[in-house]
């Protein structure tokens, strides 16, 4: 192909602040790209020497000191092929999210990022400077430009690099999933193609770092507005493209799209990844998970046996005076499916125990919430206990209707190190049983069909306590994604009193989450680094 430059993307999964380790990740790649692929450029993605986010990181003496030192090993290591890394540039006190381009030993430019995210997930003006200026390097014949991440999701730093001549635009992202995510960067992707007539180069990163997730889908759009090439998510890759810089369009035998995936297998697929890679990076030899025969404990064991294996997964009944027979025997029964050991451990002595201590403390008090949380916090106790022993971590079976209506138990349901559908609704968590079930049936189907309950007191039920998960879950999507007021919710066709209950609950349960482990966000707006609710509030 005539006037081209090929182009290979390293859609990696890097670790926060393992920076030896992704330099020499980077390193590999680079030959794989030159000898395996005869690519011109390899790109990586955004802040790929130090992972993203590196958060507070950047305030250590000691990681300036590695990053320099990878960075000297990238310009004299790397021979016969271009290569474009982020990382952290320290300038005296400022510190620049940058992308450097090196090539046999020369670093050939310099790129600071222009515009700096400050929303959602995102806090880069707390650690970083924004640039000014448009990087341009002539690789091969062909004028490169270079941006990082948010720089394409506004006109200004591609309509700068058009203008100063780019024949090419390529983008290193740190771009975290959520749900329609991809949808959302390929038409932000689709409009600066449309601005420019430039082609644009996407690279993302993949894997979970604590609460998020990345999922890849690193993606060329040709000058023409057609997508060339999707990388498939939630994996790594390093792909080619070969890019005619003179008409810019992308050869059309290279045209490899990956499809985008239907949202339940997205989902899914991006909470599996988060506790991989939480688990793995961790340290952790495996996990526990209090199996109570409900649809949420049989999603997460579903969802820990499809990271992790059979073989680091344990699943912990423990029941009690209120568990049914049936309870019992469903978890028992997707323990076999799964091929997970289980074990049962009765909380009838300790409940029993808790109350005969408080006997004088409650006399004369009829029994209410406290004696179901006292039964909660002994299966907190158990699982905690278990875990200290064996080093497996507890993960943690609440879901988001639950956490925002604070329908769990401090110190007793909520106890454990890591929470993987902690930001899906109840009515999520149905879609995405039924999705893992149509791959292989491991919930049984009594599981889906029941309606769901605590079992922490007689013939209870979920909507003893709370409008039906139809009902709540939209007016919760409303108030915390949407930030609608309760007339707004309630022009939706929802019962105004309802909605004001709703919305009391979820103020009044701040306290709870902000003690709640760490868990995977997947929607809009999570209850974590984007969410940040005041406790105390006369609103």
């Amino acid at each position: 192909m005539p006037d081209s430059i090929r182009i290979a993307l390293a859609q990696l999964n890097l670790r926060v602040g393992a920076v030896a380790a992704n330099t020499r990740r980077i390193l590999d790649g680079c030959v794989h790209a030159r000898d395996q692929l005869g690519a011109d450029l390899v790109v990586f993605p955004e802040l790929s020497l130090t992972g993203y986010p590196p958060e507070d990181l950047l305030f250590h003496r000691g990681l300036r000191e590695r990053v320099d030192d990878a960075l000297q090993r990238v310009q004299h290591e790397v021979e016969g092929i271009n290569v474009v890394v982020g990382y952290p540039e320290f300038d005296g006190e400022l510190i620049y999210n940058a992308a450097a381009m090196f090539r046999d030993g020369k670093q050939l430019a310099h790129y600071r990022k222009q515009v700096l995210p400050n929303y959602g997930v995102f806090d880069e003006k707390r650690y970083f400077q924004p640039g000014n200026s448009t990087c341009i390097v002539n690789v091969s014949g062909c004028a490169v430009a270079l941006t990082i991440c948010e720089d394409i999701w506004v006109p200004g730093p591609a309509a700068g690099a058009a203008a100063a001549g780019a024949q090419v635009i390529l983008n290193l992202n740190a771009s975290p999933f959520e749900i329609r995510k991809q949808q959302r960067r390929e038409r932000v992707l689709r409009d600066r193609v449309a601005e420019t007539g430039v082609p644009v180069v996407y690279v993302n990163q993949v894997g979970g770092q604590d609460e998020l997730v990345f999922d890849g889908g690193s993606t060329v759009f040709g000058g023409d507005g057609a997508v060339c090439l999707r990388a498939p998510p939630f994996s790594e890759a390093i792909l080619p493209v070969s890019v005619n810089y003179k008409d810019g369009l992308v050869d059309p035998a290279e045209h490899t799209a990956a499809p985008l995936l239907p949202v339940e297998q997205s989902v899914y697929e991006a909470i599996v990844l988060a506790v991989r890679d939480y688990v793995a990076n961790n340290g952790f030899p495996g996990v526990i998970v209090g199996a109570s025969g409900g649809i949420d404990s049989a999603l997460t064991l579903a969802i820990a046996v499809d990271a992790l294996g059979a073989e680091a997964v344990e699943a912990v009944l423990m029941p009690s005076r209120y568990t049914s027979a049936m309870s019992i025997e469903d978890a028992i029964e997707e323990a076999t499916m799964l091929g997970i050991a289980h074990q049962s451990i009765s909380i009838e002595p300790m409940f029993e125990a808790t109350l005969a201590q408080l006997a004088d403390v409650f006399a004369g008090l009829e029994p209410d919430s406290t004696e179901e949380n006292v039964q909660s916090r002994c299966r907190g106790i158990i699982l905690m206990a278990i875990s200290n022993k064996t080093g497996r971590m507890v993960l943690t079976t609440g879901n988001k209707s639950e956490m925002a209506v604070g329908y769990a138990t401090l110190y007793g349901d909520m106890a454990g190190g890591f929470a993987p559908i902690k930001d899906c609704s109840k009515t999520l968590v149905y879609r995405l049983a039924n999705y893992r079930n149509s791959l292989g049936r491991v919930i049984p189907e009594r599981v889906l069909t029941r309606p769901p309950s605590a079992e922490l007191a007689p013939d209870q039920k979920d909507t003893d306590s709370l409008p039906p998960y139809d009902v709540l879950d939209p007016i919760l999507e409303a108030f915390i994604e949407e930030d609608c007021s309760v007339e707004q919710i309630a022009e939706r066709g929802f019962d105004r009193d309802v909605v004001i209950a709703v919305l009391q609950m979820v103020k009044r349960n701040e306290y709870k989450r902000r003690q709640a482990p760490p868990g995977v966000r997947v929607s809009r707006r999570g209850f974590g680094r984007d969410w940040r609710y005041p406790i105390t509030s006369g609103y």
